[in-house]
Formats: structure tokens, C-alpha cells, sequence
């Protein structure tokens, strides 16, 4: 499974009956950018979350980040690079971030993200799109692409179906980050724990998971997406 110098990939061993199976940790590991990604980082990250769905000694997967974030969105650097009149290159970052979301949604192994900090814009979006979300009190979560001229589309996609219209709203044109407790009362968070638990927590709840059988698991996932894949094509 392909490990890159921004994307981390640890395999964790898991008994499934008298298999050897095991748990597939995906680490963002740019700290000292918050683990904002760049079109390169996400190339690396499609291809660690590709080999894992192929695998099938794996039966489950966690999302985290190094440091003291999850993922703080978009390295505004780069965006800053592209031309506004070049609407090929426009065009190709949106793909770029289709390419992403459908690596974690097309999954048929459960995904759980340990939320152990800042998760905002594009990664906000990402912590989302994993089946469950463990989190602590200190993170900060939320959508602040708006306040950087950014509008919130996809990022409208999908929290509309955990916040509603209301709440959605409130997130997409306020740009304003929820701490953990707030997060976990709105359903942005499934469980909250403390800060130096948070990864480990998520690595127990991925092995249980990963002891359920996977054709019914498989299943599952793949009606869950059925309901909102038409919402993210539109997006």
C-alpha cells in the first residue's frame, strides 16, 4: 500500500476468524501546514485509499492527520497560483477534489475519521464523508471557505444531510468553526473522547468494525451511497 512523504500509511494486524486481516490508518502527514493538501498530497491520498479498497486482507480504515490538525483545506498557496481566465486548470482542480471524494465514498470498508484537530473547508468536507467520526473537546470543525472568497458547493453537499438546510446555511455564509462538543451535539462528531484517546479509540472502533462480515457491510455502504451520489454529480 503506497506511503508518500505527506500521505502515511501504517497497517494495524486484525483477526477476523482465521484470517489475517488488518486496519488500514491514513495519516495527511503535513504538519507544519496544518495538513493543508496541494493536488499533489491528494493524488497520493486517492491512491493509498484505492489500494486499500482493493485489499482485501483490509477491512477497515482511519482517516487522522499528524500534529495538531486533521486537515486545514486547501493550501491557498497553490490555488493562488491559478489563473482566473484559465478555466481548464479551474475545471481540473474541481475534478481534482471529485476524484477524492469518490476514493473515501467508494469504499465498501468502513471509514472512520480520528478528528484530533482543526478540520476546516475541503477538509472539514473529507472528515465528513467517513462513515463515523471520533473527535475531542479542543477540535474545530466547520466551513470557512466563504471568508476567503471560496463558495461553499460541495462543502453544502455534505452537510446538508447531517446539519439540515438551516444549519447548513449558518456554516456555508457565516464561514464559523464548532468546537467539539458543539460539533458532536450537531452530528458532526459520533462520539467525543479525550485528546490523547482520540486515534486510539478510532483505531479500537475500526477493529470491531473490521470483524463484521464484509459482504454485508459492503452492501450496506453501497445503498447508503445511493442516496445522495446524484447531490455530490450535481455539486
Amino acid at each position: 500500500m503506497p506511503s508518500s512523504s505527506t500521505v502515511v500509511v501504517t497497517r494495524h494486524p486484525v483477526r477476523a476468524g482465521d484470517t489475517e486481516t488488518y486496519v488500514a490508518e491514513v495519516t495527511l502527514d503535513r504538519p507544519e501546514k496544518l495538513n493543508a493538501w496541494t493536488a499533489a498530497m491528494r493524488s497520493h491520498l486517492v491512491a493509498a485509499l484505492e489500494a486499500a479498497g482493493t485489499d482485501d486482507r483490509c477491512r477497515a480504515i482511519v482517516l487522522t492527520g499528524a500534529g495538531r490538525a486533521f486537515c486545514a483545506g486547501q493550501d491557498l498557496a497553490e490555488t493562488a497560483a491559478i489563473d482566473p481566465d484559465d478555466h481548464a486548470a479551474a475545471e481540473e482542480w474541481i475534478d481534482d477534489f471529485g476524484r477524492l471524494f469518490r476514493a473515501v465514498r467508494g469504499l465498501d470498508k468502513p471509514v472512520v475519521a480520528a478528528v484530533n484537530g482543526v478540520a476546516a473547508g475541503s477538509g472539514f468536507q473529507f472528515a465528513l464523508l467517513a462513515d463515523l467520526r471520533i473527535g475531542h473537546a479542543g477540535v474545530r470543525m466547520g466551513q470557512p471557505e466563504v471568508l476567503s472568497g471560496i463558495p461553499s458547493i460541495t462543502g453544502i453537499w455534505a452537510m446538508l444531510g447531517i446539519l439540515g438546510r438551516a444549519k447548513t446555511a449558518e456554516f456555508a455564509l457565516t464561514g464559523r468553526l464548532v468546537n467539539g462538543a458543539e460539533a458532536q451535539r450537531l452530528g458532526l462528531l459520533n462520539r467525543l473522547v479525550d485528546e490523547d484517546r482520540v486515534k486510539e479509540e478510532a483505531l479500537a472502533e475500526a477493529a470491531h468494525l473490521a470483524q463484521l462480515p464484509p459482504g454485508a457491510v459492503a452492501l450496506t455502504k453501497g445503498r447508503l451511497r445511493e442516496l445522495d451520489d446524484a447531490g455530490l454529480d450535481a455539486a
